[in-house]
């Protein structure tokens, strides 16, 4: 009976047996998973670690190594052509048209080298139009991905140079100078192709940093000199190869056009503040159908300043903490921004101000939330993207009762009247109770000065309130809350009529003339009809569904406009540069209490960096350019596995 009673329990031993085995094969499984995926992960964080590279900023490994490929590809087709083309010139080969074997070379590489520039210019307009779904896929924002623009742009301008010297080498050589006036009916047009290169290098040199910084105006006028260039570039190559560059442009088009139908209507500005260090916040009124998220942009112009000219401005409100406000910072540096600044704070102050904007753009989603604690590191007005960062964290902390990361914000000012800035950290409406949760410690350090300054003959932070007009909008989303939808309708649509448009034009127009010969109907016509039926496509759409959504968001502005009461008159006075006068006077106390004064000194960015020891550091820059490298170089230093690197750009 023994024996088959341990028989018998034999099977079921063997089967719980192997029930564990595969227990345990399957968490074996899940460890070797996970173990994978980390390791995958801090390869990923390697290859996002900031380099410092001479011309090209700070830029991630990732850009490197697209960067170090995208220029592989243009040196291996300018080598692939040249490895063709070379072989078969000969001596023989050029005694027909009596030129030089190094002649002939010097044509076919100039040819070349166009070719290889157009490839560039394929890419070159996408990286500028910013509102485009293609750089959110990426993650993109329009302002981050202006140096990807920029590397273009050099490299476009760099190889077609080239190949306008080249042509212009043989032509003087082969006694053909003539050919430099040619502008043909059924081929190249040499004129065409000559004008297009004198307007892009009128708008490159105006581009190199020392010009741009000092002479803005001049950098932004002559910008506007790609609408030559791509005209005349169109006439110079023809219509059909000028289509390699045909997706990039009209979606950049679509996008400018959207952009000139929002600047078009004056938005209500509320009120502005004032601070003494030649400061102003802008607020303006919008619809809580208008969501950005934080560091986004806005574009602004004010038309008794200029009517030309729009400046980009850091934002500096949340969306979800100030539903019906927008507001941007703007220091007085440039001389636009000083003739606003001296307009609004000016004793006859103005009760009133036409503004209109464009924008606002920004990243599609931010990632403070993933650290343990943000270390924010800005230089004079780097501080502006922080302003933002911050309100938000106040509304999540606030709303979603989620616990948010700490905030370690390292701020480096020249003056004392700079410290004023801080004053952005909160809006005009915002109670001290709501940054009780928030857990933030601020560094403020003063290089310029060894004390604190006497504050009684300084100006006080005040608050200025504007008259409504009843023809001021609020800001409202330009294609509502679907504007991805609307934007890939419009997008879609404009093309189908330019197909549709197209294929009519060449059924019942040009073939009758030409019949398939391309000898006989002006190249330079065509280009015109061609650009034409382009634009006009792309306007019936963007208007109706501008229109649409115009309408749309037309109740929303009315009920805003109606719940605007009466404006305050008074308004407090700065909590940093009145620090000498009793804290318990400022609704701001909490922060105040959080912030430690250094006058004299410049942070220790390494000490600071180092002895943090939470799991996960996020680390956000903003400033000058020498000290987004030293940040840079400590996070990429190896020595802190736990700091994150990301550089921020603003617009002030």
């Amino acid at each position: 009976m023994a024996q088959t009673s341990s028989s018998s329990s034999s099977p079921s031993l063997k089967a719980s047996s192997s029930v564990t085995n595969d227990f345990q094969a399957i968490i074996m499984a899940l460890i070797l998973i996970v173990t994978i995926g980390v390791e995958e992960k801090q390869k990923l964080a390697i290859w996002k670690r900031p380099i410092i590279m001479k011309g090209l900023g700070i830029v991630s490994r990732i850009e490197l190594g697209f960067f170090v490929m995208f220029i592989a590809l243009l040196v291996w087709t300018f080598a692939s052509y040249l490895h063709i083309i070379f072989p078969t010139i000969t001596p023989k080969s050029v005694a027909k048209s009596g030129e030089k074997v190094w002649e002939a070379k010097l044509e076919d590489s100039g040819l070349r080298l166009g070719l290889v520039g157009n490839i560039c210019l394929t890419f070159l307009f996408v990286p500028v139009t910013r509102g485009s779904s293609v750089l959110q896929v990426f993650g993109l924002t329009s302002e981050a991905s202006v140096k990807y623009h920029i590397w273009l742009g050099h490299i476009v301008m760099t190889l077609f140079s080239g190949h306008g010297i080249c042509y212009i080498i043989y032509w003087a050589a082969t006694h053909q100078l003539s050919e430099m006036l040619k502008w043909g009916k059924t081929d190249i047009s040499n004129l065409a192709g000559e004008l297009s290169l004198l307007s892009g290098l009128v708008l490159w040199i105006a581009t190199f940093p020392r010009i741009r910084r000092k002479m803005f105006e001049l950098f932004f006028y002559t910008h506007h000199f790609y609408i030559l260039f791509v005209v005349f570039f169109v006439f110079h190559v023809g219509v059909s190869y000028a289509c390699i560059m045909l997706p990039g442009f009209f979606l950049f088009m679509v996008d400018r056009f959207l952009r000139f139908l929002q600047s078009r209507s004056n938005v209500r500005l509320v009120s502005a503040r004032v601070l003494p260090c030649e400061t102003l916040e802008l607020n303006f009124s919008k619809t809580r159908g208008l969501s950005y998220t934080p560091t986004s942009i806005m574009f602004v112009n004010v038309p008794s300043i200029s009517k030309l000219q729009w400046h980009p401005f850091t934002i500096t409100s949340s969306s979800n903490l100030e539903p019906e406000k927008i507001s941007v910072a703007i220091k007085g540096e440039g001389s636009w921004s000083k003739k606003l600044y001296q307009m609004i704070s000016s004793p006859n102050s103005v009760d009133r101000l036409n503004v209109s904007v464009e924008g606002p753009y920004g990243p599609p989603s931010t990632h403070f939330l993933r650290h343990d604690l943000l270390v924010m590191v800005s230089g004079g007005s780097g501080i502006t993207p922080f302003i933002s960062i911050i309100r938000e964290l106040i509304h999540t902390s606030e709303s979603q009762k989620c616990k948010t990361p700490e905030i370690l914000l390292i701020s480096v000012f020249k003056n004392s009247e700079d410290l004023t800035m801080l004053d952005l950290l909160l809006p005009i409406s915002c109670a001290p109770s709501e940054t009780c949760k928030l857990g933030l410690q601020i560094e403020a350090f003063v290089t310029r000065e060894k004390q604190p300054v006497s504050t009684e003959d300084k100006k006080n932070l005040r608050t200025i309130w504007f008259k409504p007009n009843p023809s001021d909008e609020p800001i409202t989303p330009i294609l509502g809350q679907n504007n991805w939808l609307w934007l890939g309708a419009i997008i879609s649509c404009s093309f189908i009529i330019f197909l549709i448009s197209l294929g009519i034009l060449n059924r019942y127009y040009i073939y009758p003339i030409d019949k398939n010969t391309n000898d006989i109907f002006s190249y330079p016509i065509k280009a015109v009809l061609n650009m034409l039926i382009i634009c006009i496509s792309i306007v019936i759409t963007s208007s109706a569904a501008f229109v649409w959504n115009k309408r749309q968001s037309g109740t929303d502005a009315k009920q805003i406009q109606n719940m605007e009461g009466a404006t305050p008159m008074a308004s407090p006075n700065s909590w940093f540069y009145n620090a000498d006068r009793e804290m318990e006077s400022f609704p701001q106390q909490s922060l105040f209490q959080s912030t430690n004064l250094h006058f004299g000194e410049r942070p220790d960015l390494k000490r600071l960096l180092f002895e943090r020891k939470e799991s996960s550091v996020g680390v956000l820059v903003c400033g000058p350019k020498k000290m987004r490298h030293e940040v840079a170089t400590i996070c990429s230093s190896g020595l802190a596995s736990n700091l994150h690197f990301e550089s921020i750009s603003f617009s002030w």
